[in-house]
């Protein structure tokens, strides 16, 4: 979970009870940055995720078959990626934000073993019929530190006492 220090830095690691406090729209500022959020996806997590989406493409979680179809090796779901940064972005506002919009668009492949980063920074904020609307734009890098996702995501935060 992420959450803003008394500092006013947003950490991933779990913060002591004196530090922690969510975010609220009075706290963000465009240019702030979330994140990181660190994964290490396994073969056998794609195997579990895709059972749980029911893709079952054998690219996911058969190296021999991905390696018939030119493929360097098994590859990382598209859709857990996706997945990746919609936990980045849920774990930051915590349970008084709400996600209203997440889009990726990938830009390349990604793989079991390597360490993922999720990362962010707020592009907007405004207030739109009452609700206090932050814009994200976010990405996903591969160990070399290559976005191979990008995205964007929409949330409305609460206002600070509000």
């Amino acid at each position: 979970m992420s959450a803003l220090t008394a500092d006013n830095h947003f950490v991933s690691a779990e913060p002591s009870q004196e530090e922690y406090r969510m975010p609220c729209y009075d706290d963000v500022s465009v240019g702030m940055e979330i994140g990181p959020l660190v994964k290490q996806p396994t073969t056998q997590q794609l195997a579990r995720f895709a059972g749980a989406v029911d893709d079952y493409n054998q690219i996911h979680y058969d190296k021999d078959f991905a390696l018939s179809t030119k493929l360097p090796g098994v590859i990382v779901h598209g859709a857990l990626k996706n997945a990746f940064l919609a936990q980045l972005i849920t774990d930051w506002t915590g349970t008084e934000g709400t996600l209203k919009k997440l889009s990726c668009s990938y830009r390349s492949m990604d793989f079991p073993g390597d360490t993922l980063t999720c990362r962010g920074k707020v592009s907007n904020k405004y207030v739109k019929d009452g609700q206090n609307i932050v814009e994200y734009d976010i990405w996903l890098e591969n160990g070399k530190g290559e976005r191979t996702t990008i995205g964007s995501a929409t949330v409305e935060l609460p206002a600070r006492g509000g």
